[in-house]
């Protein structure tokens, strides 16, 4: 079974929220929701969170968008796939979502620019599959250890900074030509006992792993973990995913 709770607030400084999280059909900004899913051999469920891009326009329906065309698309995809026609039908999903947020941006100067990170966990006929495009990140926390399974698409990773930059090199739409997304085939990598944290750079910008690690031992949930950064000074949209593995 996956406990799964999630959350999105804007911050102490941000006017509006251009974040997104989908929880198995559920968006949500500005809340926060807490569910168990029964694991299934034939369930399918997705679980995404979207930070439309600081500094463009319309960050939050390029957000908004994408998690929404995922939603169908994931669900509307063919039973049977195999690991590898999983990932090309991925592909295949980001080329066509790239050209939707740049031709909205074509055919309406206010959307011109707009673009979003996405990192998600999909459950598939019994595979789990994380994929990244951005730096929003997936934290595993395993026996005690708290690991980052996703890389940073991001100007200082790419230099060699362990700093966070605010610069990425790679999201869907945001003038990205050539958008690519990290696709990892990790069921036999995530145990019973694990904890699971998608999370925007929100989060982590204003709170150490150390701190984050320690909040998951004591039980804490994605809403406690997004008033953490918002006490830290909140200065950007702070969205988070927990899922425990019963």
């Amino acid at each position: 079974m996956f406990q799964i709770t999630a959350s999105s607030i804007v911050g102490c400084v941000r006017e509006n929220n251009e974040d997104m999280i989908l929880v198995d059909g559920r968006f949500v900004r500005n809340e926060s929701l807490s569910s168990q899913v029964t694991l299934e051999p034939s369930k399918r469920i997705i679980l995404a969170l979207a930070d439309g891009m600081g500094g463009h326009n319309c960050g939050e329906v390029a957000s908004q968008d994408v998690l929404q065309n995922l939603h169908f698309f994931f669900n509307d995809m063919p039973s049977g796939l195999s690991v590898e026609k999983f990932y090309e039908a991925i592909y295949e999903w980001l080329t066509s979502m790239n050209n939707i947020i740049d031709g909205k941006g074509r055919s309406d100067a206010q959307y011109q620019g707009m673009g979003t990170t996405l990192v998600a966990l999909a459950l598939y006929e019994n595979h789990l599959f994380w994929m990244n495009c951005g730096d929003s990140r997936l934290y595993r926390l395993h026996e005690g250890q708290l690991k980052q399974l996703t890389t940073d698409h991001s100007l200082n990773n790419l230099t060699g900074e362990k700093k966070h930059s605010h610069i990425v090199t790679n999201c869907i739409g945001g003038g990205c030509k050539t958008s690519y997304i990290d696709i990892v085939d990790c069921t036999e990598q995530i145990v019973p006992g694990d904890t699971l944290m998608l999370c925007s750079d929100g989060l982590t910008d204003m709170v150490d792993d150390g701190v984050i690690l320690q909040k998951l031992l004591d039980g804490a949930n994605a809403e406690k973990l997004c008033h953490v950064a918002e006490d830290k000074g909140g200065y950007d949209n702070i969205s988070v995913i927990v899922v425990r593995y019963l």
